[in-house]
């Protein structure tokens, strides 16, 4: 057992924030990381991923991402090198356990990818993956292929894929499109004009609303010409055979799951009061319901839209930074 100021569990952009926050404060974090790297999911990603927010709205505090303000980077190594550099601010450990009076969960989410409980498809006898395991479409060339889901990953892998492959995008609902730009401007530039992006809205939803589909045209395109076709969820699954809601049966070949993602936070169930009976953490506003002293960075809406993003972390780990400081001095 070792005594620190604060543990900040995950080394990935959240931690990174805090840990950058917390030396603001006058402590000195350690950060907890389960690799052997810090920002490790960011190479997890595939590898024509495009992300679907500008480079300026991608910084860490302290650090802008370089290159062009307002391109849409691809899987980005820009994050990597950024990390690497701040890892040498802070002291950066394998995860184990510590002694210490305050401790921050910034553990991320892409640990736990979410596999819906689909009639059959564990006895589906064609290729079962997550998009967190999804990297190019010629493995699938050729193939019949269902994505299931309607989010910004669901849509962009179906609509790479179907360059190759026969596809099919399966949700429960239509996708919903966000324009990419407006007059000529972002959409988070007038997310952020509006004040949409940082209104306190998370300690009031019970669900989080439905994910939109950013996208400057191309998406919306390609599901009007058929590639991917969208077709309302299939009722089952039949060895190598899909069922779908209009009595059809057909073969596949691989099912994509682009389901999302559900908290990390295994090492935190011993806490009693931590999480949620879902294993979500119970927390208000980052500060955590149950463990004086705790809390968590980065979880969806924890505060408000951009909470879990890039741009929205780096607003919230100054007030979580504070709160830590106080229960430090104050205890």
């Amino acid at each position: 057992m070792e005594h620190v100021d604060v543990a900040v569990i995950g080394g990935g952009q959240s931690g990174l924030a805090a840990a950058h926050s917390l030396l603001c404060e006058g402590l000195r974090p350690v950060v907890l990381e389960a690799s052997d790297a810090a920002a490790k999911s960011w190479p997890r990603y595939d590898d024509s991923l495009p992300l679907f927010t500008p480079a300026r709205y991608r910084s860490l505090p302290g650090m802008p991402f370089p290159g062009d303000r307002d391109r849409h980077p691809h899987r980005p190594p820009g994050h990597r090198r950024t990390a690497r550099r701040r890892r040498l601010r802070v002291g950066a450990r394998r995860r184990r356990r510590a002694g210490g009076a305050g401790r921050g969960a910034a553990s991320g989410t892409f640990g736990h990818p979410h596999r819906p409980a689909l009639v059959g498809l564990d006895g589906f006898t064609g290729t079962v993956l997550h998009a967190a395991e999804y990297r190019r479409p010629k493995p699938f060339a050729g193939r019949r292929v269902v994505v299931v889901g309607a989010g910004n990953s669901a849509v962009q892998i179906a609509a790479e894929l179907s360059a190759v492959a026969r596809v099919t995008l399966a949700s429960r609902a239509p996708v919903t499109f966000a324009r990419q730009k407006i007059a000529e401007r972002g959409l988070h530039f007038w997310l952020r004009r509006a004040g949409l992006d940082v209104v306190p809205l998370g300690g009031l939803l019970r669900r989080p609303p439905t994910q939109l589909v950013i996208d400057g045209g191309r998406y919306r395109a390609a599901l009007a010409q058929g590639a991917p076709d969208r077709r309302p969820v299939f009722t089952g699954i039949d060895g190598a055979k899909v069922c779908w809601t209009d009595g059809s049966r057909e073969e596949a070949d691989a099912i994509v799951l682009a389901t999302g993602y559900r908290p990390d936070l295994p090492y935190l169930a011993g806490l009693d009061g931590a999480l949620d009976a879902a294993g979500r953490p119970r927390h208000r506003v980052g500060a955590s319901a149950a463990v004086p002293g705790s809390a968590f960075v980065g979880p969806e809406w924890q505060r408000s839209l951009s909470s879990n993003s890039l741009r929205g972390v780096g607003r919230d780990v100054d007030r979580i930074a504070r709160h830590v400081a106080a229960h430090l001095r104050g205890r």
